[in-house]
């Protein structure tokens, strides 16, 4: 009646879950995220959270890049520190020799990369 390939993909989707949206002051208090959709393997489709969590530890709830801007303290751009977009998450390892900072990312072009990047309107987590 079905065939194999019908089986495998329906395993597919019932492999992903979806958490409800929520505001990031709800976020932040109750410890949920955002909507993301998650894989059998609890990797987020958006990743680059996810890989920050291995770097430093932390919840669930700092898959969500956004989230990382309560982690930890504010401090200003320097080595080590957590640099947070609104949509991207990483950590500066250097500078370049112009004086710009090094940033090591995950989800980053769809690997974990280390590059010259601007910070630019980011919030810096220590």
């Amino acid at each position: 009646m079905f065939g194999l390939r019908t089986i495998v993909i329906a395993l597919g989707f019932l492999s992903i879950t979806v958490c409800l949206p929520l505001d990031r002051a709800s976020a932040h208090q109750t410890g949920s995220w955002s909507r993301h959709a998650y894989a059998a393997h609890g990797r987020p489709a958006r990743w680059c959270g996810w890989w920050m969590r291995t770097q430093k530890g932390g919840g669930p709830e700092l898959n969500l890049a956004s989230n990382w801007r309560y982690w930890g303290r504010p401090s200003g751009p320097q080595v080590g520190a957590v640099v947070v977009w609104s949509h991207h998450v990483g950590m500066i390892t250097g500078r370049t020799a112009d004086g710009g900072w090094i940033v090591r990312s995950g989800n980053d072009g769809g690997r974990v990369r280390e590059r010259p990047r601007s910070v630019a309107g980011a919030v810096f987590r220590i």
